[in-house]
């Protein structure tokens, strides 16, 4: 499905410079073509679920392949990975959605909920499951395949949230999306796009809420 994008990014983290890249130029453009075709596919098959999605382009949900160098050490001036991110208003919104990743000499995965809030939208999704913890809880549930994203999670319960609530184990949270990793294999399959569409609808309810505490947050800090 997405075979000439992963044999391209599989060559180029080999030959990560500007020499190599101009020179296969071509197949970067064949690559670039793929990759958005199906992320336009993609964008169209979600917003059959979410209608919040409605009317993004290709370009409010995928990225440039050149790397911001300015503040790195790693001087390497190409992604080695490609991504989309399906979410309301676009990738620079600050909304909850749905993640596509392909990276050949790394992990591949689906990944939908929210990433890096700011603070006044993390305050807002913990007082959401303060006040409405079992809902939160369902939505996670419901996300079968997933695993919830505990690797920048706080150890203790933050300052000023009570570690005896119900669901308090949440509110050491500070992103609330869910990973599943996703092999060579099932990227190559005819029937890719069909599995991921039928995965992220999985996550539909837990991106409602999301966004739900994200908008309070734009709209009361």
């Amino acid at each position: 499905m997405l075979q000439t994008v992963w044999e391209f990014l599989s060559e180029l983290s080999e030959h990560n410079n500007k020499g190599w890249f101009d020179a296969h130029k071509d197949w970067y453009k064949n690559a670039l073509t793929e990759a958005q075709d199906f992320a336009e596919t993609l964008i169209a098959g979600i917003a059959k679920f979410d209608k919040s999605v409605s009317g993004l382009t290709v370009k409010d949900c995928t990225y440039r392949i050149y790397r911001d160098l300015r503040f790195s050490l790693d001087k390497t001036p190409y992604k080695t990975h490609w991504g989309v991110y399906v979410c309301p208003q676009g990738k620079k919104s600050g909304n909850a959605g749905y993640y596509l990743h392909i990276e050949p000499k790394s992990e591949n995965m689906l990944v939908s909920g929210l990433y890096m809030p700011s603070p006044q939208a993390l305050k807002s999704v913990r007082e959401e499951i303060m006040c409405n913890g079992a809902e939160f809880d369902n939505a996670i549930k419901a996300c079968k395949g997933f695993e919830l994203d505990w690797s920048n999670a706080l150890k203790r319960t933050p300052q000023g949230w009570n570690s005896a609530d119900a669901f308090s184990e949440y509110y050491k949270l500070r992103d609330f999306d869910v990973v599943q990793i996703i092999s060579k294999e099932q990227i190559f399959d005819a029937h890719f796009l069909d599995f991921v569409l039928s995965e992220f609808e999985k996550t539909y309810q837990l991106n409602v809420i999301l966004n739900r505490c994200v908008s309070f947050a734009n709209e009361n800090f």
